[in-house]
């Protein structure tokens, strides 16, 4: 078998919703989480980390009336950070609500979990000290 290229890493995941809840998800991940937006345009939402990595936001046309993600738990965002009670009390203050509260795991680091509004997964993770 001929060499073949080789895949990775990971830049980047789409979260698709409908033309009706995307602008919920967008203020969601932009004014409520105030992550780092690259592109803003209507029906499109692109965040982008300093090391290229990407969260995209868009509308699916065939998603058009859908609601909320079906199965939620399929895929969770881990967000880093390196003061969960800081990043988690200032969620709060903004009117994010955990489903987990920060707290520690047996491995050493911490997580906190709560919901966009299209029900999707996304977890604070802090890991542990080296």
């Amino acid at each position: 078998m001929a060499d073949q290229p080789s895949l990775g890493p990971v830049n980047g995941v789409l979260i698709w919703t409908s033309a009706e809840r995307y602008p919920a998800l967008a203020a969601f991940y932009r004014d409520t989480l105030r992550l780092p937006v690259r592109t803003d345009r209507p029906g499109h939402l692109a965040i982008e980390w300093p090391d290229g990595m990407r969260l995209t936001l868009g509308i699916h046309t065939e998603l058009a009336g859908a609601g909320p993600a079906a199965d939620p738990l399929r895929i969770m965002i881990n967000l880093a950070v390196t003061d969960i009670l800081a990043v988690a009390a200032g969620l709060r203050a903004r009117g994010v609500r955990f489903t987990r509260e920060p707290s520690p795991e047996p491995w050493g680091g911490w997580i906190a979990t709560f919901r966009d509004p299209d029900g999707n997964i996304v977890q604070l993770l802090q890991p542990s000290p080296a």
